[in-house]
């Protein structure tokens, strides 16, 4: 039987057209129902504004916050999903390390990316990407932020040679260092 005062968890995700006040009514209603935001990102993505929210509680406050959210999401127009999760739990064998990385747009740059990292066995735990101007010139640019895990039995300077020398093929300036926290 799972202890009462255990925290329960649940991912939230919903997008719809960006306006004041959304993250007020979202964040009001999971104090309401007696949960937390542990973990979120939000972003407005062209006119749309999207989030994702870790949320914890005791049993009953997640059960209360799943019988509210369809309302909410219906009063704000945004489309919704749920699911019930387990918190993370941390492992020693991975070691997290921060990847920068900016080039000339161009389609794939994250398709090639994310597949080098994975036939490596290397996790993606948290990216941002963002097109912008260059300075002076104008020329589209595309930048990508990463938090991966590396497998703890990776030689590190190997893997970085790797990654640069892969990074030089495709004309893309990047950069690999340990999460500094």
């Amino acid at each position: 039987m799972t202890n009462p005062k255990q925290n329960n968890y649940l991912v939230i995700s919903a997008m719809g057209a960006d306006r004041p006040g959304i993250v007020d009514e979202f964040s009001g209603q999971i104090f309401e129902c007696g949960c937390n935001i542990e973990d979120s990102r939000m972003a407005v993505l062209g006119k749309e504004f999207a989030l994702i929210l870790l949320v914890s509680g005791r049993w009953d406050a997640i059960a209360k916050l799943e019988t509210a959210l369809d309302p909410l999401a219906k009063r704000l127009d945004l489309s919704l999903n749920q699911r019930r999760t387990d918190s993370r739990a941390q492992t020693a064998d991975s070691l997290p390390y921060a990847v920068d990385v900016s080039a000339m747009d161009q389609p794939g740059i994250v398709h090639k990316l994310s597949k080098f990292l994975a036939k490596r066995g290397i996790n993606i735990e948290d990216m941002s990407t963002a097109r912008y101007p260059a300075p002076h010139t104008g020329t589209p640019m595309f930048g990508v932020h990463m938090t991966i895990g590396i497998p703890a039995k990776t030689q590190i300077a190997a893997l970085r040679d790797d990654f640069l020398d892969f990074c030089d093929q495709l004309n893309i300036d990047a950069v690999m260092e340990p999460l500094k926290n």
